[in-house]
């Protein structure tokens, strides 16, 4: 009977290992249910040069592309970029330090928004062609001239 609390420790260590990884495999289910995602990095810290980038997805809803961080277990995106207001910088290969972590195919894309703040995010081209035309089909405006 010596044995049972050693197995009772095990299993309990066993399943707070194993929970964690089943829950960000039912959320990352959940997420991509509304609709697809794709693989896109996000500058958190801009503070120094090639360094601060997240690891994400992100999913298009509605009139907002939703960012969520791939190592969390929110349900919410942690940023929201809403179409009307936002326009392209620039777009850049990855350079120095960023070459190391991001993926190998990846383009950054620099954004702003409201004409402020500015947000890098990395995709690879495909996804930055995708990102590109959803920028440029906005509905008209109310104030477009005619």
């Amino acid at each position: 009977m010596e044995w049972l609390p050693v197995v009772e420790i095990v299993f309990g260590l066993l399943v707070l290992a194993v929970l964690p990884l089943l829950l960000m495999g039912l959320r990352r289910r959940w997420l991509s249910r509304a609709g697809s995602m794709f693989e896109c990095s996000m500058r958190i810290q801009t503070t120094t040069p090639g360094a601060g980038w997240a690891l994400g997805v992100a999913r298009y809803e509605g009139e907002n592309l939703d960012w969520f961080r791939v190592f969390s277990l929110s349900l919410r995106p942690r940023v929201r970029i809403p179409r009307e207001g936002t326009a392209l910088v620039r777009r850049r290969p990855p350079e120095g330090s960023e070459a190391v972590v991001l993926y190998s195919d990846q383009q950054v894309v620099q954004v702003s928004r409201r004409g402020q703040e500015q947000l890098e995010l990395a995709m690879n081209s495909e996804s930055v062609t995708g990102f590109l035309s959803w920028l440029e089909a906005a509905p008209p405006r109310d104030d477009y001239p005619t």
